[in-house]
């Protein structure tokens, strides 16, 4: 609880996986991956309960060890590849509703982005609540390299600018360009507000800038090692 706000934390972790076969169950550094999460949001003073929505069993089983809640088992229909992570929210929202256990703020947190330090979480709550005029926050990660004005694509099997007005060749210089951000790790908005959008970006969405080394986003085998060295060689003793 934060200010008399209760607090839901909601972790979605899906069984299937074409990238990575069970990756959020894989040994990360030690520990199933999604067993980082669970540990971030555990060391939270803030969230008030916290609960993962899967439909794996083994998934359910290595989230009720590390001391989340699985209230349900996520229908199949809100499990493939194309289910949209907003509808696994929703879902979730319903069914607490309908078991009388309501909340006022919901925090989404994916755990195939692990990289949080020990204060992001409550930091990111206190900005939000503490702003009167926020609708909802979002985690990001400032573009460096991977600025979107440098992105091409293909048009008849030409090379063409991805954002019409912008050209790499003319926007090099990275100091002219406009900031850009990426969306990364956690999520949060008001209860009523998620049933109202069904979705945390919003006309008044704030950011919660987090650090470089902090973005790495688990997909398949590549990003598996990428964030096992970042880890080791930015983060090792940090607390998480």
């Amino acid at each position: 609880m934060y200010k008399i706000n209760k607090i839901l934390g909601i972790i979605p972790a899906r069984g299937g996986s074409k990238g990575l076969p069970n990756k959020n169950i894989r040994t990360f550094l030690g520990k199933p991956l999604i067993a980082w999460t669970i540990d971030q949001a555990k060391k939270s003073k803030y969230i008030d309960k916290l609960i993962v929505s899967t439909d794996d069993e083994k998934i359910a089983k290595i989230s009720i060890e590390h001391g989340a809640d699985i209230p349900f088992m996520r229908p199949e229909a809100l499990a493939g590849d194309d289910s949209p992570v907003c509808e696994t929210i929703l879902h979730a929202l319903n069914f607490l509703e309908e078991h009388d256990d309501v909340y006022d703020v919901v925090v989404m947190l994916e755990c195939t982005s692990p990289m949080r330090y020990k204060e992001d979480i409550d930091n990111m709550i206190s900005k939000f609540i503490n702003n009167n005029g926020a609708a909802s926050v979002v985690g990001v990660v400032e573009l460096t390299n991977e600025h979107p004005s440098w992105a091409f694509q293909l048009a008849d099997n030409y090379l063409a600018s991805f954002i019409p007005e912008s050209s790499a060749i003319e926007n090099y210089n990275r100091q002219l360009l406009k900031r850009a951000f990426l969306p990364y790790s956690i999520y949060a908005t008001w209860w009523g507000n998620f049933k109202k959008y069904k979705k945390f970006y919003q006309a008044n969405t704030i950011p919660y800038i987090m650090k470089r080394e902090q973005k790495v986003e688990i997909d398949d085998e590549v990003d598996f090692y990428l964030a096992e060295c970042i880890f080791r060689k930015y983060l090792q003793g940090h607390a998480f």
